[in-house]
């Protein structure tokens, strides 16, 4: 039992070699008998024996073990109990050795003791003592002879032997006839070392003196103390009647089968009787018999035909002993002893009792585990109670058979209850009788989870759409995962894992709920800060220890058209224009010698969106000469439509829509002033027309302009000087600075994008012209200082960089502001 205790504590990776030192164990154990021997008469609770100390059952160990009492047959479940205290075998009703065993000489009770965790067997064997608890009796409350006046001395009249039900030295009978001086007793041996009483006549008797007597015969069995019984014999004194009956055989004999239909002859006994006429008629009938013998047979008074009463069954008694009696007309007797052997016949199928079911039973047992107990019982003797078992159906388990009828069923191979949650075998047991009986029994052994299955998505990958500008909380996606498991191994949670939009330490984008694997949206997506990301989803079972897995959810965020087309140029300018009075908005010249086709300017515009979002188209919605210009419709590039002519205004003022083509679509609208002039100095008196009401604003305008003016070009013409040597001296070209600082008077080269766009349409070159602010004596006019000319910069060089950086301040010049100098170079 040392070694089953260390199998509870050991570490899992040694289950197969104690599994195999417990199967040796167990196997010694089952082949060996525990023997008690108890008298009868036991009251209720008395006890028979320590049987777990003698099983080698620590008390510890009995709380889990569970020692009790299993048996094939159902009587003797009810003699005896096991205490699950103290493991001590107590009996359980009152105990009757005659009415269990009847005459046998032996008495005895088997059944089988059966523990738990590991199972386990033990065969135990309780001798029944007989105890002299029964009084010797007879048949008949007194016994009558008729013996004739005339019979000599010395003859002998047998009388009923008593009958006591306990065995051995308790059964020792002992006669005593009371004191008479005409009669004796004489014990005659018969077969089987039982003793007939005889009656002894010892003088002659006178029927006219004394015609009868009345006798005491006591008998005594051998038990301490003794027990006994009496009967009356009376005597008649009778005139004839000379001979007694007397049978053919002392002893009679017959085998019969059991279940002998009621009615058939068993046997036929002859007795003779040498007289004639009423005292030579001879009668039979039972002596001294137990009414169970009364129950199955019956005596024909006439014939001496022995039939059967009831039915005989083998399995209850083989074997009937009893006495019959001859009596003639005059009272004379005789006795003979009948024997019967019942033989047996295949009359029962065996009996299949489960002592012990495992169920459930964990899928993760190793093989070779005790999942049942199994013990098959046949009543039949022989042949036909020889009984083989196996089992039938297709399962993972397996079959040994054990002394004393038992069997262990175990687990053939793996189980997994996620192939077969349960295990269904037939157990068939059948004698080898002619014919055969059988009987079958179904074990339905269910399977235990046991957490081996981690959760499996249905996807190793998911791909979720969203628009931007969702509500928060809006469902992105649903992810779900299957765990082949069941109960808690089998219950799923999500959980975000990490991912570019749930790491820890940052704000999710997303959320998942546990139960469901839902994805919501934890705020509204913006395209164009966020166009895409993922995000990584643990599921998780309820298992201990828990088992996941993890899936990646990516997020693609689609584009919506909530973002107008943005005018760069000239909407910026056109706007501080506006605010600050036309004079200072910037302005396009057109000689008037422009022909049809003539590059005016270029409507540069873009858009935040994408794709068709983001697909710009130009239209012409208002011109001070609608017939003069025209605009491209995807190229924004406003040229005149027509040749200029002397009759067209000298100032002319267009607008233009931009349209994207999203739905529903957004607009924004960019206003050019051209001036028809062949010159610039011919285009100032017309920039220089004013509201009245605007000339004093304007000639403070101008002083502050003519100051800032000369101060410009004083340093400009200091350093240009000084730029010039420098650049002599190197012998190279004029430095960077130069190119920066040195623009042209009226125009500057191409246009710039904002620094953080990366779409739109390509930038064109063309010239700008800003018109000088009103002067308050027009005719002092300071002639131009001559401005070195600033390269025009192409498209490929303005794109030249990484379209998604930002453009270097010394390379880019930004839209929509004027130059500070700009009042400067126009005087």
């Amino acid at each position: 039992m040392a070694v089953r205790r260390r199998q509870r504590r050991g570490p899992g990776g040694g289950r197969a070699l104690l599994a195999a030192v417990l199967l040796c164990v167990w196997w010694r154990a089952a082949g060996e008998r525990l023997r008690y021997a108890i008298p009868e008469e036991l009251g209720r609770g008395s006890l028979v024996g320590p049987l777990a100390r003698d099983l080698g059952l620590s008390a510890d160990e009995l709380p889990a073990r569970k020692l009790r009492v299993a048996s094939a047959g159902k009587k003797q479940l009810k003699y005896f109990t096991v205490n699950e205290e103290n493991g001590n075998l107590y009996v359980n009703e009152r105990l009757d050795r005659e009415e269990m065993c009847g005459e046998s000489a032996s008495c005895s009770v088997s059944f089988d003791a059966l523990v738990q965790n590991p199972p386990n067997i033990f065969h135990i064997v309780v001798s029944i003592e007989d105890v002299n608890d029964n009084c010797p009796a007879f048949s008949k409350a007194s016994l009558d002879l008729e013996i004739d006046e005339w019979t000599l001395p010395g003859s002998r009249f047998p009388l009923e032997m008593a009958r006591d039900a306990d065995v051995g030295s308790n059964s020792l009978l002992t006669y005593h006839l009371s004191s008479n001086p005409f009669f004796s007793l004489f014990m005659k041996e018969r077969a089987g070392g039982k003793k007939q009483p005889e009656l002894v006549l010892e003088k002659e008797m006178d029927r006219e003196k004394q015609s009868s007597f009345e006798l005491v015969l006591t008998v005594v069995d051998g038990g301490d103390p003794a027990r006994s019984g009496s009967v009356q014999v009376r005597v008649n004194v009778t005139d004839a009647n000379d001979n007694p009956p007397v049978f053919n055989k002392i002893i009679y004999e017959a085998r019969v089968a059991e279940n002998l239909p009621a009615g058939s002859v068993v046997l036929r006994v002859t007795a003779t009787d040498a007289d004639a006429g009423s005292n030579g008629r001879v009668s039979y009938s039972f002596g001294s018999v137990p009414e169970s013998v009364r129950a199955l047979f019956a005596v024909d008074s006439e014939s001496g035909e022995i039939k059967t009463a009831g039915p005989l069954d083998f399995e209850e008694k083989n074997k009937y002993i009893f006495g019959l009696e001859a009596t003639d007309g005059g009272g004379l007797t005789d006795h003979c002893e009948v024997q019967i052997d019942i033989t047996d016949e295949n009359d029962n199928a065996p009996e299949i009792t489960i002592l012990l079911l495992s169920s459930p039973v964990p899928e993760d047992a190793p093989v070779g585990t005790v999942v049942a107990l199994l013990n098959v019982h046949d009543p039949d003797s022989g042949e036909n109670g020889q009984v083989s078992c196996e089992l039938s159906g297709e399962a993972a388990l397996s079959m040994v058979a054990s002394s004393g009828g038992s069997y262990k069923v175990m687990t053939a191979s793996a189980l997994d209850r996620e192939q077969a949650w349960e295990q269904r075998v037939t157990v068939v047991a059948s004698d080898r009788g002619r014919p055969s009986l059988w009987s079958s029994r179904e074990l339905v052994l269910e399977v235990s989870d046991v957490n081996d299955n981690a959760p499996v998505f249905e996807e190793a990958a998911y791909s979720a759409y969203v628009a931007e500008n969702n509500a928060a909380g809006a469902l992105v996606l649903r992810v779900q995962a299957r765990d082949a498991d069941a109960g808690a191994n089998g219950r799923v949670s999500y959980w975000l894992a990490g991912g570019s939009a749930g790491a820890a330490g940052a704000a999710p984008l997303v959320s998942v709920e546990a139960r469901s694997g839902a994805l919501y949206a934890q705020r509204s997506f913006d395209y164009e800060q966020c166009r895409e990301f993922a995000v990584a989803v643990r599921a998780q079972d309820g298992g201990a220890p828990a088992r996941s897995s993890t899936a990646t959810v990516r997020v693609f965020v689609l584009d919506r058209n909530d973002n107008a087309p943005r005018v760069l140029w000239p909407a910026a300018a056109a706007a501080a224009g506006e605010a600050a009075g036309e004079a200072s908005s910037p302005f396009e010249v057109v000689p008037r010698s422009a022909e049809a086709g003539y590059l005016v300017a270029k409507v540069v515009a873009v858009d935040a969106d994408a794709g068709r979002n983001a697909w710009l188209s130009y239209e012409l919605v208002q011109a001070s000469e609608p017939a003069l210009f025209r605009v491209g419709l995807h190229s924004g590039e406003v040229r005149t439509a027509r040749a200029v002519s002397e009759r067209d205004a000298a100032k002319q003022r267009v607008v233009a829509v931009v349209k994207d083509h999203g739905q529903p679509a957004l607009s924004a609208t960019a206003t050019l002033h051209v001036v028809l002039a062949e010159s610039l100095q011919e285009a100032l008196p017309e920039l220089s027309e004013r509201p009245a009401g605007a000339e004093a604003a304007a000639a403070a305008e101008l002083q502050f302009y003519l100051v800032l003016a000369l101060a410009l070009l004083s340093a400009l013409l200091v350093l240009s000087v000084a730029l010039a040597v420098v650049a002599r001296l190197r012998r190279a070209g004029p430095p960077a600075v130069l190119r920066c600082l040195g623009a042209q008077r009226f125009s500057l080269a191409g246009a710039a994008f904002p620094a953080d766009f990366c779409e739109g349409t390509l930038p064109y070159s063309y010239n700008l012209c800003v018109p000088p602010p009103a002067r308050a004596v027009p005719e002092a006019a300071w002639p131009p200082p001559p401005v070195p000319a600033v390269p025009v910069l192409s498209a490929e060089e303005l794109l030249g960089g990484d379209s998604c950086e930002k453009p270097s301040p010394s390379s880019n010049v930004v839209v929509g502001e004027p130059p500070a100098d700009a009042a400067a170079l126009q005087l």
